[in-house]
């Protein structure tokens, strides 16, 4: 080939990829996901489903505004790590996980716990919310700073609730209530000692009654962690997920989310 030829391919060549680079610009939403080998429901966009009426998880703010809450947040900084849109499916409890088996959502971020029944099934990012269970007293009670010490002490419990079954097996006589605010109002009354719940229904209900009076007096060794929940044949994504978590826990994303809704980092 001569010199001239060996040019002119050359001028054709890099005119081509100019059109190549003029191309890909134009389509700046096509997502690189499908080149990761995710399996979106919308290409370039992360469809998440949640409840919208599940203070302060996943809410509209006066009933009308916006969709916000911690899940909704992390939601939204994960899919912007993942150079994705976000969009939200906002669904009823009983539904939603035969919605993502249906193929209408990529993921569910709804407080959905980890369980090993759940983990037969779905896939699971790492946790973003992790919760003990708790014992909230009066914080001019000191009888109480441990589980023991319940024997013959009386707590609210709704008795449809695994704290009814732990408050029994600590040896406390329990008054039945229907959930945590006639709980709250029994303890306040001082007609229980305390009450057994998880640690973020606690820390919701301080950050949004400072000055309660109460306070955590023991907590359990275990917790229940809540996860981004996805199909099993999602992993790729459900493993890019959880990378993002790790940046944003690095980066002390979950940690100022925590803080936001809930006064403490609850991440971890």
């Amino acid at each position: 080939m001569s010199r001239r030829a060996a040019l002119r391919v050359s001028a054709i060549a890099l005119a081509s990829v100019f059109a190549l680079s003029g191309c890909s610009s134009t389509a700046a939403p096509e997502s690189s996901a499908a080149d990761a080998g995710y399996d979106l429901v919308a290409s370039g966009t992360l469809t998440v489903a949640t409840e919208g009426t599940y203070r302060p998880f996943s809410y509209h703010e006066d009933g009308t505004g916006p969709l916000v809450g911690y899940d909704v947040e992390i939601a939204e900084a994960v899919a912007e790590k993942l150079g994705l849109e976000v969009s939200f499916q906002e669904t009823q409890w009983d539904a939603i996980f035969a919605g993502l088996e249906g193929g209408r959502f990529d993921v569910i971020a709804n407080q959905v716990s980890i369980t090993p029944d759940r983990e037969e099934t779905y896939a699971f990012s790492a946790p973003y919310a992790v919760s003990p269970g708790v014992i909230v007293t009066k914080e001019s009670d000191d009888s109480i700073a441990s589980f023991d010490d319940l024997a013959g002490k009386t707590t609210a419990q709704s008795l449809t609730s695994n704290w009814y079954e732990l408050a029994q097996d600590s040896g406390a006589k329990v008054e039945a209530v229907e959930g945590w605010a006639q709980a709250v109002t029994l303890l306040d009354q001082g007609r229980v000692d305390a009450t057994i719940n998880d640690k973020l229904t606690f820390l919701d209900y301080q950050t949004t009654n400072p000055g309660s009076g109460l306070k955590i007096a023991a907590e359990t060794e275990d917790s229940s962690q809540s996860a981004f929940a996805l199909v099993k044949a999602n992993g790729e994504l459900a493993d890019a997920i959880t990378a993002a978590l790790e940046e944003l826990r690095t980066e002390g994303v979950l940690a100022e989310l925590g803080e936001k809704y809930f006064g403490a980092d609850v991440s971890q």
